[in-house]
């Protein structure tokens, strides 16, 4: 008797476990990423937390990207020098504006979009079939591969977004990391440190970036391409408008990347549309 009773306790309670006919199964019941077990456990949460947070916020702000106009590299160009000329108040020569052609602007491809997470595939098409060896090889070779200068640096409004492209480049950053560029979090003496290996990806933010500059631990030797992110924060605001930052860039700008651009060293790739309202009135910085 009482087994029978003890069998007919449990089949009511499967009975009453199992969800209603049509009913969604239980969000509780959704598996979780799992994080690996570490003293850095706490600090990895907290941080994947807050980017998808920060995602979330900046989803519905750009998802009207369809509806941004897409310019070519001539017109690129004229809007950085716009951009620059307007912002330091000056006027550039005849001399610069001459040896800045379109070709110093990245072009990407159109068939892929412009989101953190695909900025790996541009790169790795930007750079064809060197990709790899410059990219993603680790090894530090002396008289050839300085300690501490990167092949591509992308400069954001905010540390989120830098940690945004980063994951982006995951795939390219295995055998050799990639640094983090930014105040939030990370002292400067740990980025010094970090600088002092092999770097061939960075991302950061334009005042740390600009003091690592200035204290030579950031090297400029084997810099080819600076990814400027245009998109827009849940404010509205980009890299070429949020103040301060602006400014911060511009000022970075000005004293470390615009003579490579002029000698032709170095190409800026405009990461994220521009708004029709935001090209340039006018030509007249190239005439």
């Amino acid at each position: 008797m009482v087994i029978l009773k003890t069998q007919f306790v449990k089949s009511r309670r499967m009975a009453s476990d199992k969800p209603a006919a049509g009913a969604k199964p239980s969000s509780k019941t959704n598996k979780r990423k799992r994080l690996s077990l570490g003293p850095g456990r706490a600090a990895k949460a907290k941080e994947i937390t807050s980017i998808s947070k920060w995602s979330q916020r900046n989803e519905n702000n750009n998802s009207n990207d369809s509806s941004l106009s897409v310019l070519s590299a001539a017109e690129q160009l004229s809007f950085l020098l716009d951009q620059y000329q307007s912002a330091n108040g000056i006027r550039l020569s005849s001399l610069e504006l001459e040896s800045l052609k379109d070709t110093c602007i990245l072009k990407l491809s159109e068939e892929l979009n412009q989101d953190a997470s695909n900025l790996g595939e541009h790169m790795k098409a930007a750079f064809g079939s060197s990709w790899k060896e410059v990219l993603s090889e680790g090894q530090l070779v002396e008289g050839k591969i300085d300690p501490g200068s990167p092949t591509v640096l992308v400069i954001c409004s905010s540390a989120m977004r830098s940690l945004e492209f980063l994951r982006g480049l995951w795939s390219l950053t295995k055998e050799c990391h990639a640094v983090k560029l930014f105040s939030k979090h990370i002292k400067v003496e740990d980025q010094v440190s970090m600088l002092k290996n092999r770097v061939n990806i960075a991302s950061g933010t334009p005042s740390r970036i600009k003091k690592l500059c200035e204290m030579e631990a950031l090297g400029l030797s084997r810099l080819k391409v600076i990814v400027l992110d245009l998109h827009t924060d849940a404010k509205g605001y980009s890299l070429f408008t949020l103040p301060q930052v602006r400014d911060e860039f511009w000022d970075l700008y000005k004293n470390y990347f615009h003579q490579l651009l002029v000698r032709g060293i170095l190409r800026v790739c405009m990461y994220g549309s521009i708004r029709k309202e935001s090209q340039p009135s006018s030509k007249k910085a190239l005439d």
